[in-house]
């Protein structure tokens, strides 16, 4: 039985991979941090699937809720992990200018050092490769850690959450290489998928209407890009932008809308 962890899985797009894992076979640890009933509500629909489910609280701010994490989670679901998403993450606006201290820590904390030890820890207790009826190691762990598609157009108005998931995608590179043949490791890089709670819908649809494609991602399409992961052997070290095409805009939004209309 596949056993996967999701940080941040309690609401939006953590909560959408943890239901296709579970609907995909795996028995899903769902972690968050304060929302406590909406992660329950995740856990009782996971188990009506009849997949285990088991939630665990941690402030992924804090060194020490780290390292229990996996092993709590592969203790409760009666084996070893083998998937992580580590979907988990903060972000917020600052530039070069408005950045502080706490920014940086906060960002580097949540979006870089948490992945980085939860994958320590994933990579500690997973099974080792099998061997396919070609004679060749097939991956039983698979990582996945979402990144933004800022990575590939980077921009200053969120100064250290970009660094934070530039180092990000910069250590999935290097996890895939040294972490081969057991264990994959990917990145899903989202555009405007779902709208913030303190987004304006206005600015929020014109995010998703400027996009090269015209339109932004569904949660359908993140967990389109978690699957062709799941179901991709030979496929690590990757990034798939799901969004719209945003990281290819050359124009800037006024530009970009006067052109369609």
């Amino acid at each position: 039985m596949p056993r996967a962890l999701v940080t941040g899985a309690a609401q939006r797009l953590g909560r959408a991979m943890a239901l296709y894992l579970a609907q995909r076979g795996h028995d899903v640890a769902i972690h968050y941090g304060r929302s406590a009933s909406a992660a329950e509500e995740l856990a009782h629909e996971i188990t009506a699937l009849g997949q285990r489910a088991i939630c665990l609280r941690a402030d992924l701010l804090e060194e020490a809720a780290l390292a229990p994490l996996v092993p709590d989670a592969a203790r409760a679901l009666g084996g070893p992990l083998t998937v992580l998403v580590n979907n988990a993450s903060i972000f917020e606006p600052d530039s070069i200018a408005t950045a502080t201290r706490e920014n940086w820590d906060r960002h580097m904390m949540s979006n870089l050092r948490a992945p980085f030890v939860l994958t320590q820890a994933l990579a500690a207790q997973c099974p080792a490769p099998v061997v396919d009826d070609a004679g060749e190691p097939v991956a039983q762990g698979l990582v996945v850690n979402m990144i933004d598609q800022k990575v590939r157009k980077l921009t200053p108005e969120h100064m250290t959450y970009s660094i934070a998931k530039m180092g990000l995608w910069a250590f999935t590179r290097m996890a895939a290489q040294q972490l081969a043949p057991a264990i994959r490791v990917n990145a899903i890089g989202p555009g405007p998928t779902l709208q913030a709670a303190d987004q304006p819908a206005d600015l929020y649809q014109r995010s998703r209407q400027s996009t090269v494609l015209g339109r932004g991602a569904n949660l359908s399409d993140i967990t389109a890009a978690l699957g062709f992961f799941l179901d991709a052997p030979a496929v690590t070290g990757q990034i798939l932008c799901v969004d719209g095409g945003e990281h290819l805009i050359w124009q800037n939004m006024e530009a970009a809308s006067l052109a369609r209309g």
